[in-house]
């Protein structure tokens, strides 16, 4: 589902329905012969329509929907120079080398091409054989490109990533907002955006940036059916982290650290444990980065422990999981990272682990930003959202979805649909910790207010007379375990906040006041007093379940791929993804023919590798 919206519209829900342009027949012709798809996913063909139109376009579609489609079909169409702007030179190398695969003229002009690269592309412009043109947008400002730009054919210019213009996304760049004046210097030519996350402040800024005149604005549903959605609380992270990883041994993945230095002893405490991990951060020698990144695009099985630095450059469509071993930054930056899972459609899982700390620390965070009232109102109330979303009560998907604006059923998939997560009348038992903290002089935290509650007269209890007061082993009913997750979820809702940020321990808010006089009902996600049950294994390397040749005969597809893809210095999706690998087991396609007509087979790729795989499925 996508909705073509005035700018002024808040949110999908208020939109009218995208008008369906006529595609000339010729796209898709190109569909089919360069990038091998029968089809466009939902969405592709009202936003290319558009394009094709001449209009401004602003499309805002998940990631692994297909965004980049909707400049690159267009480029082939048309004809001319489209030039794209993108935030990272990883995410343009990558796109440049999978558009080369395809037959397609596309180059990029940044700070790691060589002197002969950056004159074969000027060369390629000036004939008018360039048909995509990768750019950051500090090259973009840099003096003199736009000016020799502005002499050849260029139709329009794509930015990608677009939510980094807005001071309202979570990967504010100062850079995009230099976009506007490139685009003038270029004598107006047509805009279109593309992002995976934004709300509708953040639609609204992109729009008043980026943008000469209203563009049509295309809000594609949100939702990735095909994601697993699961949020537990941290106890023991990186062993949680280690038993997550070693039921999808095989497949590729990525773990998220909030620092530096916690990627770095987490991958190394999985690479003992027996995965193929790796860090990533900005910390690391770019040959180090470049290598992890590489071996992570190349081969199967590999897992990036890395911070936020990696992944938006990183266009890998097989990656079958993401798991957060620490709370995300935003609701938009979770949405972000989980949708780096899954882009070809099949089956992915992700993990978010969370603690009390964790809130404590985004709470610090936004309060000690140097903003305005209005601006760090706006930003608690975002932290509220995903203070809700680690602790709801109801269908983690519907509840993600409404964060954006969307009203959606039940999805029955994740964790809480699913009856992982056990719910209850939290009255009394918040009543019991609120109590504790309020008798205790607000200035304790969560592991001595649960000997308290559970009567465990610890030495400090005893020097303070609290296992005197009339609290002390009234809870006794209930683990320390169990109490912490009380505490940490009164906390998330708001009713218990830090009493002092440099010594800790907890104080009431005005909710939580409510709540112990009885003026406010809870409801609380119920602490198993029993060891979980070990989480069923995924289905294996390839997503859905295969029987034992068809396994056979994918390892097999998969090394071939992996040679053929080494031998080119090239990441191995781009030879082909696992659906299209899928695909040939099930079909089993005897010749070039059949084999063309396998999802993901162009006119280019089958007769460069045809006969390959051709040769390998015969034999399995």
């Amino acid at each position: 589902m996508s909705f073509a919206l005035d700018c002024g519209t808040e949110s999908g829900a208020d939109a009218i329905p995208a008008p369906m342009s006529t595609l000339p027949p010729q796209v898709r012709s190109l569909l089919k012969s360069v990038f091998g798809y029968d089809d466009f996913r939902p969405g592709q063909a009202e936003a290319i329509g558009a394009i094709l139109d001449g209009g401004p376009v602003l499309a805002i579609m998940p990631t692994g929907s297909g965004k980049s489609m909707c400049y690159q079909l267009p480029a082939l169409v048309q004809g001319g120079l489209t030039l794209v702007v993108s935030p990272l030179i990883a995410l343009m190398r990558d796109q440049t080398q999978q558009m080369r695969a395809l037959g397609v003229a596309a180059a990029t002009l940044n700070s790691s091409a060589t002197e002969e690269e950056s004159t074969a592309t000027w060369k390629a412009i000036r004939a008018g054989e360039l048909r995509l043109l990768y750019v950051s947008p500090e090259r973009l400002a840099m003096d003199g490109l736009v000016s020799a730009l502005s002499k050849f054919d260029v139709r329009r210019i794509a930015i990608d990533e677009a939510h980094c213009v807005s001071q309202w996304g979570h990967d504010f760049r100062p850079e995009y907002r230099d976009i506007r004046r490139a685009v003038d210097n270029l004598g107006g030519v047509q805009t279109i955006a593309f992002t995976a996350t934004a709300d509708a402040a953040t639609r609204a800024d992109i729009v008043e940036r980026l943008f000469a005149r209203p563009p049509q604005v295309f809000l594609h549903s949100f939702d990735r059916p095909n994601i697993d959605l699961k949020f537990v609380a941290k106890d023991q992270p990186r062993r949680q982290i280690s038993d997550f990883l070693s039921r999808r041994r095989g497949q590729s993945g990525i773990v998220y650290s909030a620092s530096r230095k916690g990627t770095e002893s987490l991958a190394a405490y999985l690479a003992d444990q027996g995965h193929e991990a790796v860090p990533y951060h900005a910390g690391l020698e770019l040959a180090t980065r470049n290598r992890h990144q590489d071996r992570f695009l190349g081969e199967d099985g590999v897992v990036v422990v890395a911070t936020v630095a990696f992944g938006m450059g990183v266009n890998k469509p097989d990656v079958r999981f993401v798991a957060h071993a620490d709370m995300p930054a935003s609701v938009e930056a979770y949405y972000q990272e989980i949708g780096r899972a899954g882009r070809d459609g099949l089956p992915a899982d992700t993990l978010t682990l969370y603690g009390v700390e964790d809130m404590a620390l985004r709470r610090r965070q936004v309060d000690e930003k140097d903003v305005s009232p209005e601006r760090r109102q706006i930003e608690h109330a975002r932290l509220g959202a995903l203070l809700g979303l680690c602790e709801a009560v109801e269908c983690r998907r519907q509840t993600l979805l409404r964060y954006f604006g969307e009203a959606s059923e039940p999805c029955g998939r994740c964790d809480v649909c699913r009856g992982d997560v056990a719910l209850y009348d939290g009255r009394i038992d918040a009543q019991k910790a609120l109590s504790a903290v309020w008798r205790t002089g607000q200035r304790f935290g969560a592991g001595y207010l649960a000997d308290l509650l559970t009567g465990a007269a610890s030495e400090a209890l005893r020097r303070n007379g609290h296992d005197a007061l009339k609290t002390f082993g009234v809870g006794q009913d209930r683990s320390k375990r169990a109490w912490a997750s009380v505490f940490r979820q009164l906390f998330a809702v708001g009713a218990l906040d830090y009493a002092s940020q440099e010594h800790g321990g907890f104080a009431l808010t005005e909710k939580g006041e409510d709540i112990l006089r009885g003026k406010q009902d809870i409801r609380l996600r119920a602490e198993s007093e029993r060891p979980r049950r070990r989480e069923r294994a995924s289905g294996g390397t390839e997503g859905p379940e295969l029987a034992e040749a068809e396994t056979a005969l994918m390892l097999k597809l998969k090394a071939l791929r992996r040679d053929l893809a080494r031998g080119e210095g090239v990441a191995a999706f781009m030879v082909f993804p696992d659906r299209t690998l899928l695909e040939m087991v099930a079909k089993r396609p005897q010749t070039l023919d059949e084999l063309g007509r396998v999802h993901g087979v162009g006119a280019r790729k089958l007769g460069q590798y045809g006969e390959s795989f051709i040769a390998a499925l015969n034999d399995g």
